[in-house]
């Protein structure tokens, strides 16, 4: 028999209004907490950073976005829209193959206003606790101003993203480095940076974004990372830019910053491009969930803690995907968990399976802080949990265009070489 229970979903962004339709059109009733006052979550750009630039500081103002100005998207359009509702180029906005964030912010708004999801939404109101008693979630929140109130839910869906809480390589010497630091979620625009030295560490989508805006007015840019493999990444018309070999080995009191190689140089400014922990501090489970800086366990398929499913469930915790397919059949695997058209396994054969992905991670040297990257079982994990609900297997020119853009994005101008005739051919290949 079809069920209905009574859900919080923790988080307006992607995630959470994903999971806010699946579960309202499964017949659930849905509460949704969003401490923001509108709904889109990281895609939300404010120009604010905060005071305290490597967001070290417990005592700091959190800004959740880590948006910065000119961020375009790293994926094409026909990845960034939802299976059944794509994000298709309007008359008026941004018409780009790869929009700003302007325009993916549109597009989710559009969304929430199509299955009418804002009238599940408690803006400007924030989970500052969410704790498993005697079978049931009691779900503390407040308002800015206001009491804290506590209402208990039969279960919750943490949908609070993962591009808030900052995550840092280990550089000797860096507590004393006199230069300026900053870690790219309070990362906006280039301007500080004009004729200045500049290291930039990581070399991930913000990493290369980053260090080829502000190539354009620095002195000098080094980049640095320990996953560089020696590919071209030339600015057109900029030779300012060096891309080093070798990780940084120490940085000194005198503003040097030393590599491995034994090069070295003096610099004026560190930007961190390091990626992002996981961080769910409102969030009580008794020791049943483990949240280490990039790895959430135990999580059965990245969704289910075994002992306290289905009541609590996360979505959006991958990566290394294209992460709104992932998002949208997750959620509507949740929903119909939660309504019983599906069955998980025992607690016991959960863990087992756990269990199972651990070992074959480890077998093709997979780090455990990596297991959510989906990394090498992308396809089958989304051709699962499309067979969970019923649904036929993605088609292959998704994981095909996805692989291109893995191959390209170190490219520069990567996005204007890319027409919608390059697509279409991928499309119908």
């Amino acid at each position: 028999m079809d069920r209905s229970v009574k859900v919080a979903v923790i988080g307006a962004g992607v995630s959470g209004l994903s999971a806010a339709r699946e579960l309202q059109g499964e017949g659930h009733q849905v509460v949704v907490f969003e401490k923001n006052h509108r709904i889109g979550g990281i895609w939300v750009y404010d120009p604010r950073t905060e005071s305290d630039p490597l967001s070290i500081d417990p005592n700091r103002e959190v800004v959740h976005t880590s948006l910065y100005r000119s961020l375009l998207t790293n994926l094409p359009r026909p990845l960034m829209g939802f299976l059944d509702y794509p994000f298709s180029k309007e008359e008026t906005g941004d018409r780009r193959t790869f929009p700003g964030h302007e325009e993916v912010l549109r597009f989710l708004d559009k969304f929430a206003k199509e299955f009418r999801l804002h009238s599940l939404i408690r803006f400007n109101t924030e989970v500052v606790r969410a704790e498993h008693v005697n079978g049931e979630w009691v779900v503390e929140s407040k308002t800015q101003g206001s009491v804290s109130e506590r209402e208990t839910f039969e279960a919750v869906v943490v949908c609070t993203g993962r591009y808030t809480q900052p995550k840092f390589a280990k550089i000797p010497g860096s507590e004393k480095w006199p230069g300026f630091q900053v870690h790219s979620h309070n990362y906006r625009v280039p301007e500080p940076f004009r004729d200045e030295v500049v290291v930039i560490i990581g070399l991930g989508p913000s990493g290369v974004d980053i260090s080829r805006e502000v190539a354009k007015i620095a002195k000098e840019v080094h980049v640095v990372s320990k996953q560089f493999n020696g590919v071209d990444l030339k600015l057109e018309n900029h030779n300012n830019t060096f891309y080093q070999s070798s990780w940084v080995e120490h940085v000194q009191e005198d503003g040097s910053v030393t590599f491995v190689d034994g090069s070295s140089i003096y610099a004026d400014a560190i930007i961190h491009c390091t990626g992002y922990r996981y961080n769910f501090p409102f969030l009580e489970t008794n020791g049943a969930v483990n949240v280490e800086e990039r790895w959430v366990a135990p999580l059965y398929k990245h969704v289910f803690p075994p002992s306290l499913a289905p009541s609590l469930a996360f979505i959006g915790l991958n990566y290394l995907e294209a992460i709104i397919h992932v998002i949208e059949l997750q959620s509507k695997w949740v929903a119909r968990v939660l309504s019983c058209k599906v069955h998980l396994p025992t607690e016991e054969e959960m863990m087992i399976s756990i269990q199972n992905l651990n070992q074959q991670l480890e077998e093709k040297g997979v780090p455990k802080d990596h297991a959510h990257s989906l990394i090498p079982f992308q396809a089958d994990y989304k051709h699962w949990l499309a067979a969970q609900c019923g649904l036929a297997p993605l088609e292959d020119w998704r994981d095909n265009m996805l692989a291109e853009c893995f191959k390209k994005f170190v490219q520069d101008k990567y996005r204007d070489h890319w027409d919608e005739a390059y697509w279409d051919a991928i499309i119908h290949s």
